[in-house]
């Protein structure tokens, strides 16, 4: 626990650059209630670490020698035993090619490496609480960069578990909408539109809202604006 009372939020770090590492470390620990419990250079090193630590946000830089960020957040999303852990993609451009397969393999969001400290801070807060990382504004830009590519793999299984209200939660969490939006959007109490996200997700078995964006695209319950 911090010195506060709150839990700790326990952090691998992943990226092949030692100097990128020791600023993350150096940031990450001025910060109470954060601590860094493991450093890897690659991806295989950081699905060992995050095995033996059960962080709970593991930050993993895309572009990485032995195996790279997209592969190492798809093995951890793949392990049972790291259903807790939430991958956050670090990349050094706002939507390179990289981040939407990351999405994809289980990631929960990405940030920028050169975002301010205080954004960073604030999106490790964000994930750790389980609340979505990608904000509205970045949900937007992503969907407008990347949903016209067909999917790779076939239309995930689900769709028909949900109900028309469940639907239209989806549909508009895709589009980038924060729970009070779509609770305007749909004349109900923000508490009933987070109530209507989570049991969405809950059926999907998305980890997160970033999933539930996958979800939407992939099902077609929304369709991708082409270019």
């Amino acid at each position: 626990m911090s010195g506060g009372g709150r839990p700790v939020i326990r952090v691998v770090l992943v990226d092949d650059q030692a100097l990128m590492r020791a600023g993350f470390r150096a940031l990450l620990e001025a910060e109470d209630g954060i601590e860094v419990v493991g450093e890897a250079a690659d991806g295989e090193q950081g699905v060992a670490l995050v095995s033996e630590h059960v962080p709970d946000i593991a930050l993993v830089d895309v572009q990485m020698p032995v195996m790279s960020g997209i592969e190492a957040t798809r093995r951890i999303a793949a392990d049972p035993r790291l259903s807790s852990v939430r991958v956050v993609i670090l990349t050094n451009y706002g939507l390179d090619e990289y981040v939407f397969d990351a999405l994809r393999a289980g990631a929960s969001g990405f940030l920028l490496k050169d975002t301010e400290p205080e954004d960073l801070l604030a999106g490790i807060e964000v994930v750790a609480r389980g609340d979505a990382l990608l904000s509205p504004a970045v949900t937007r830009r992503l969907i407008g960069e990347f949903v016209s590519r067909p999917p790779d793999r076939a239309t995930p299984p689900g769709l028909e578990c949900l109900t028309r209200r469940e639907r239209e939660v989806t549909a508009l969490a895709a589009r980038g909408l924060t729970n009070e939006e779509i609770a305007a959007h749909m004349v109900v109490s923000p508490f009933t539109a987070k109530t209507h996200v989570s049991r969405a997700m809950t059926k999907l078995g998305a980890r997160d809202r970033a999933q539930l964006v996958v979800f939407a695209y992939e099902s077609g319950l929304v369709a991708a604006r082409t270019r």
